[in-house]
């Protein structure tokens, strides 16, 4: 019965058709079943790509910077946060390196001429207290002898001015103009012990002061004295490669700092000696004080000697007139022209190169997160950094410049 029908199938035509359909079906689902290959007429089956692959790859990268710099703003916000409440340890141990880059090359060849590490630290610790002291006093000595002196010739000074602005062809005489002249000599007689500085306002302002300057003795001492000890001990908590990279970088980094130090002691003592001979000859009062303020100014690059400057010039005015006051401004110019072109290239050296514009950030950057000591700790904090990171990056040893001073 079964090949009667089938028969009667091929008869009628339909076997065959069954028959190539079952084979079209077959090679169908071979082609399915083949990996790589799909059906001519299946439907598109392709997976749409992701979202992120879409954004263009400029931004993706913009991003990934943009949080990594976010948190790193982050962490350098807590960290000045936290140094901000650490003032009173911060700022005396700033200081204690600044001042240690200043006199252990002192302390150093005290050793090689035969000295022990205590009585080298000692000695140099004396020196410089004798000099510290010496110089405060010469400064009270000489605020106290030539402030009578700049009363009267501001009081001078001052009754010339009104005639001068009373006269042709100003003629002057409004009485808040004439007030104002008055009050000169006034307020400075009032504020004396303050120009003398030898006023402390308040109990927390004085312990503040003295405890900050013993810590800072203490960390200079034990730096003089134990400073390779104690940095090779930090070292010897890290691995071989980091610590030789790490070694280098901040014998470097020390290297740049003492170089600083030693330059801008230079320079400023020149700028000093400079503008007190110069206010001594004029006979302008307070001429060593005002000599000392330009020497502790230029500490502060390209903006201490300018402000310093200004304040000579008005005390100049104020006593001797416009003509010294011009005089002294014309040399205080070619002051800062031969610190630009001369000095800060001789002086400091190849080791500290800062372009002005990198001086004059790291100046506000400063200025703006802790004031005058940030101001004056900016420009050697750069340059320690500029000269550290090329080492700590560097594989193998190189050299590194001058010998150690």
């Amino acid at each position: 019965m079964t090949d009667g029908a089938t028969n009667e199938r091929v008869a009628r035509g339909t076997g065959t058709q069954e028959q190539i359909t079952g084979g079209a079906a077959t090679r169908d689902l071979n082609r399915v079943s083949e990996p790589g290959r799909e059906r001519a007429d299946a439907p598109d089956r392709r997976v749409t790509a992701p979202e992120q692959n879409r954004v263009p790859s400029w931004l993706q990268t913009a991003a990934a910077w943009s949080w990594r710099l976010l948190l790193l703003a982050i962490a350098i916000y807590l960290i000045a946060r936290v140094l901000g409440i650490l003032y009173i340890v911060v700022v005396p141990c700033v200081a204690a390196l600044l001042l240690t880059a200043l006199l252990q090359p002192l302390a150093y060849r005290l050793r090689r001429a035969g000295l022990p590490a205590m009585a080298a630290t000692w000695v140099t610790l004396l020196i410089a207290a004798v000099v510290l002291t010496g110089l405060v006093m010469l400064v009270a000595n000489r605020v106290r002898a030539d402030y009578p002196t700049l009363l009267a010739e501001t009081k001078h000074t001052t009754a010339q001015v009104q005639s001068w602005l009373a006269g042709p062809p100003f003629h002057v005489k409004n009485s808040n103009v004439q007030r104002f002249l008055n009050n000169i000599p006034s307020y400075l007689s009032k504020h004396k012990a303050l120009v003398e500085g030898t006023v402390v306002t308040g109990g927390k302002i004085a312990s503040e002061f003295f405890g900050g300057l013993v810590l800072m003795l203490f960390v200079i001492f034990f730096l003089i004295k134990d400073g390779d000890r104690i940095w090779n001990w930090l070292l010897g908590g890290m691995r071989t490669g980091t610590a030789r990279r790490v070694d280098r970088a901040g014998h470097a980094a020390w290297l740049v700092l003492v170089y600083y130090m030693r330059g801008t002691v230079a320079v400023a003592a020149i700028h000093a000696i400079v503008i007190g001979l110069v206010l001594s000859i004029m006979g302008v009062p307070l001429a060593v004080p005002l000599a000392v303020l330009v020497f502790l100014a230029a500490f502060v690059p390209l903006v201490g000697l300018l402000v310093a400057g200004a304040l000579a010039i008005l005390v100049t005015l104020a006593t001797k007139g416009w003509v010294d006051a011009v005089i002294l401004l014309g040399i205080l110019i070619v002051e800062d022209q031969l610190e630009a072109h001369l000095l800060q290239p001789q002086v400091v050296g190849k080791m500290v190169r800062l372009h002005p514009l990198a001086v004059i950030l790291s100046l506000a950057v400063g200025g703006v997160l802790a004031g005058i000591a940030g101001a004056v700790v900016a420009v050697p904090v750069v340059a320690v950094i500029t000269r550290a990171l090329p080492e700590l990056r560097r594989s193998e040893p190189e050299d590194l410049g001058p010998d150690d001073p």
